[in-house]
């Protein structure tokens, strides 16, 4: 097995959430007025289905995919269950393939180009009270 090269510690990990909570969690929640999400769930089951299904989809669209942004959302006011609360979504990158079946153009990491013809994945759960603590 192949270790991944952008993993973090535990301790980086905790860092991080509790900076989030402190410095950006805590404006959104004063804005809002709701105890926002900070963290959300995807099953491996769902994101290995997902990520077969955009290289399946992206061939047939004539793209080459090399890889998957994560955004951050927020859902409308009209939405029954989860109005107005943080949600992340997960689009495809990569680039388009030309004629003699190479790339056609660049795509450099972090600055592949969203692949809008294949959906985005949402609706992960983002927990039950929405605020949780990483590692704890």
């Amino acid at each position: 097995m192949v270790k991944p090269t952008q993993l973090i510690s535990f301790e980086k990990g905790k860092e991080l959430n509790k900076n989030y909570n402190e410095k950006r969690g805590a404006l959104v929640t004063e804005r809002s007025g709701l105890e926002d999400a900070n963290a959300f769930w995807f099953s491996i089951e769902e994101l290995e289905r997902y990520i077969a299904y955009v290289k399946e989809n992206a061939v047939e669209k004539g793209y080459m995919v090399d890889g998957i942004r994560i955004y951050l959302g927020v859902y409308p006011e009209t939405e029954e269950k989860n109005a107005g609360y943080t949600t992340v979504f997960l689009t495809p990158t990569g680039t388009i393939i030309d004629e003699q079946g190479g790339r056609g153009g660049a795509s450099l990491q972090g600055n592949a180009l969203d692949i809008t013809t294949i959906e985005p994945l949402n609706f992960g759960s983002m927990g039950n009270p929405p605020k949780l603590n990483y590692g704890g």
